[in-house]
C-alpha cells in the first residue's frame, strides 16, 4: 500500500521526462482522467503537475537529457538526501544530479545503481509529494525489472533499509521480491522486484529500469485508451491470482507503465 505520509524509503512522486509535454499531457489525460497543470506561462518549457480530482499524483516535463529514453522517474522519501548520495556512492551506485534545494519545497537528487537502473529521492520541505494514491488514477505499485535480483536487493537494502520478502511466481515464472519500508509491516509493501535476464530489458538496452502501477477502475477500458490514442500494449490485458487484472504498456515515446485494476478483497 502506497500511502501519502512520505515514510523514508517509501515512494512519494514520480515524474516524467516527455519529448513533447503537450502530447504527453493529452495521452495521460485520456488514459487516466489526470488534468494537466503547467507550472510557468509557457506550457511545453517549463512541465507542471498532473492532477486526478484536484490532487497532485506526478509532474511532467520536457526530456532534455541528450539521448535519453522517455521514462517515469520514481522518487523516494528520505530525511536527508546529501546521507542518502553517500550511501548510494559507498554502495556502488553513482551520482546523476547532484542534490540541490527547489525553493522551500524539498531537496531532490537522482541516481544510477550499479547495475545501471535509474531512481531519485526526495527530501521534504513544505512539499511532501504525492497528494492521493493508492486510487483510480493514482499510484498504486512500484517495479524493478532487474538483471540480478540479489544485487539489486543489496543495494537499496543498503541504502533505504528496505525489507524484502520472496514469493514463487505461478508456473515456474521465478521469484517476486515483496518491499516495504523500514520497520513497517507487511500492509505497506510499495513495490516488488524481479530478474529478466538481459534481453527482456532491451526497453533500456539490458539495463534495469523501475516503472509505475496506476491503478485504474476498468483495465480493459484504460488499455482501449492507451491504443487509441497512440500506445500500445506489450501484455495483457491479463488476470493475475490475488493481484487483479492488468496491462503492461508504452505511451506514444515508448515511456512504459503498468495499468491494474485491483482484485477485490477476499470475503470475510
Amino acid at each position: 500500500m502506497i500511502t501519502t505520509d512520505s515514510a523514508p524509503g517509501s515512494p512519494c512522486w514520480l515524474d516524467l521526462g516527455a519529448p513533447d509535454v503537450r502530447a504527453a499531457a493529452d495521452f495521460y489525460g485520456a488514459v487516466l482522467g489526470w488534468r494537466y497543470a503547467p507550472m510557468g506561462e509557457a506550457e511545453d518549457a517549463d512541465g507542471g503537475m498532473f492532477q486526478k480530482d484536484g490532487e497532485a499524483v506526478a509532474g511532467l516535463g520536457p526530456l532534455t537529457e541528450e539521448g535519453a529514453r522517455s521514462a517515469w522517474m520514481i522518487y523516494f522519501a528520505v530525511e536527508d538526501a546529501d546521507a542518502t548520495t553517500r550511501a548510494v556512492e559507498s554502495a556502488g551506485g553513482s551520482v546523476r544530479v547532484a542534490p540541490k534545494d527547489l525553493g522551500d519545497w524539498g531537496r531532490m537528487a537522482q541516481f544510477t545503481d550499479p547495475l545501471g537502473g535509474q531512481f531519485a529521492v526526495w527530501q521534504p520541505g513544505s512539499n511532501a509529494g504525492f497528494e492521493l494514491t493508492d486510487a483510480p488514477g493514482a499510484l498504486a505499485w512500484t517495479e524493478l525489472y532487474t538483471s540480478d535480483a540479489e544485487a539489486s536487493k543489496e543495494f537499496y537494502g543498503g541504502v533505504f533499509g528496505w525489507q524484502y520478502s520472496d514469493m514463487e511466481l505461478p508456473g515456474d515464472g521465478g521469484a517476486y521480491t515483496l518491499i516495504r519500508p523500514a520497520g513497517l509491516p507487511e500492509e505497506r509493501m510499495q513495490g516488488g522486484l524481479m530478474e529478466l535476464p538481459k534481453e527482456s530489458l532491451a526497453l533500456a538496452d539490458g539495463r534495469p529500469y523501475w516503472h509505475p502501477v496506476f491503478g485504474v477502475t476498468d483495465c480493459d477500458a484504460a488499455v482501449a485508451q492507451v491504443t487509441g490514442h497512440g500506445g500500445t500494449v506489450q501484455m495483457g490485458p491479463v488476470d493475475a491470482e490475488g493481484v487483479g487484472r492488468l496491462a503492461v504498456c508504452l505511451d506514444p515515446s515508448n515511456a512504459d507503465f503498468v495499468l491494474l485494476t485491483p482484485a477485490p478483497p477476499p470475503a470475510a
